[in-house]
């Protein structure tokens, strides 16, 4: 990643602050919601969770926290952190304040798996929900012990258990009010459960959550409505959208008029923010023609779009300047740079990116949870 900004940073607008929403950013970079595995078999924050966020806290104009599971049922990453019960508040508190004693701010990211887990991660091995019984045709999936395995065949859910699912979703949004995120992003993307009903590849449902993209659309209409907005205000709230991802065996033929429908209804929510992955780096479905981030914006005159996947800093300051795009989130770059924008504005080059075996949490890292997480890897480049 180059930098093409050095000592004329102040003319670029990536380093200009925003609005999104009630939310006011420094800076136009946000850190992307990365899981990292560190939080052990517990899935409450630990000191090394708080270290690394306070560390990108004074660079980045918004945090997003890695992704934070509603439920038991909604597991499926090894030692991720979740957000269901009062030991992981308290844990994501630590978090929060740390972000906040830096004069950052932090939004919680809320995730449920769905099929793309392993029973292993589930409470009695229970079988994964899904919209329905549609396995993932890949080359397996890691699970609770760290191997991988062939991926399974989910149930389709119950309107019981989407009801309760919804309540697991409210739980969790209570929880992140009480911990003192500054708001919440509700993940739609990426092939997990929300995703799984949205699109019509994975959704063929004949009930009221299936069929049209309007019953499609109405589970996570409901979360909105019924699990967010009664505790954080639309002005507090981001959702995460994947239009041509392939991530989890995802995409649709037609996607283009699934998006187009769920942006039109995003848009008169007035939420905080719509975080779309647009690059095509993370696999493109190639199932219909890819959704531009300048077609993504027409949707959404008056929300603020978040551009993710694949941008660089000259991509992302092109994103910006036209108006297409509030801000920019960056994921890989900052694993190995928490100082990524003292970096650009000060014209410093990157660190060297981190190992792959060092982005996940791995057993290893039950005992030394910050090992390819916060040691090694200077808060600032001014302490290498």
């Amino acid at each position: 990643m180059g930098n093409i900004f050095g000592n004329s940073a102040k003319k670029h607008k990536m380093f200009e602050p925003t609005k999104l929403g009630e939310l006011s950013l420094r800076n136009r970079f946000v850190l992307a919601s990365l899981t990292r595995g560190r939080s052990g078999p517990s899935r409450v924050p630990n000191d090394a969770n708080v270290e690394y966020y306070r560390q990108r806290a004074t660079n980045f104009g918004l945090l997003l926290g890695e992704a934070a599971s509603v439920s038991p049922m909604g597991e499926g990453w090894y030692d991720s952190p979740s957000l269901y019960t009062a030991e992981q508040m308290a844990g994501w508190k630590k978090v929060v304040d740390a972000v906040h004693g830096e004069g950052g701010l932090i939004v919680a990211q809320l995730w449920h798996i769905g099929r793309a887990g392993h029973t292993s991660f589930l409470p009695n091995n229970a079988q994964m929900l899904s919209a329905s019984d549609i396995k993932i045709e890949g080359d397996g999936v890691y699970t609770a012990d760290t191997t991988k395995q062939p991926h399974e065949i989910p149930r389709s859910m119950t309107t019981d258990e989407i009801d309760s699912t919804i309540l697991d979703y409210k739980n969790a949004v209570q929880n992140c009010k009480e911990a003192g995120f500054d708001g919440v992003e509700l993940h739609c993307a990426n092939g997990y459960l929300l995703d799984q009903f949205l699109q019509s590849s994975t959704n063929k449902r004949t009930d009221d959550y299936g069929g049209s993209v309007e019953n499609r659309f109405r589970f996570i209409k409901r979360v909105f409505e019924e699990a967010i907005f009664p505790i954080f205000p639309p002005s507090r709230v981001g959702v995460k959208l994947s239009p041509n991802g392939k991530f989890n065996d995802m995409g649709s033929e037609d996607n283009v008029e699934t998006f187009s429908y769920v942006l039109d209804e995003i848009n008169k929510m007035g939420l905080a923010f719509v975080q779309v992955m647009i690059g095509l780096e993370f696999g493109y479905h190639e199932k219909c023609p890819a959704m531009t981030l300048a077609e993504i914006k027409k949707h959404l005159p008056n929300t603020p779009v978040m551009a993710n996947c694949g941008y660089t800093p000259e991509t992302a300051e092109e994103a910006v300047a036209s108006g297409k795009a509030a801000c920019v989130s960056f994921g890989r770059p900052t694993l190995s740079n928490p100082d990524m924008v003292d970096r650009l504005r000060d014209g410093i080059p990157l660190a060297d990116p981190l190992p792959l075996d060092q982005w996940f949490g791995k057993e290893p890292h039950r005992a030394q949870p910050d090992l390819g997480y916060i040691t090694g890897i200077p808060a600032k480049y001014s302490d290498a």
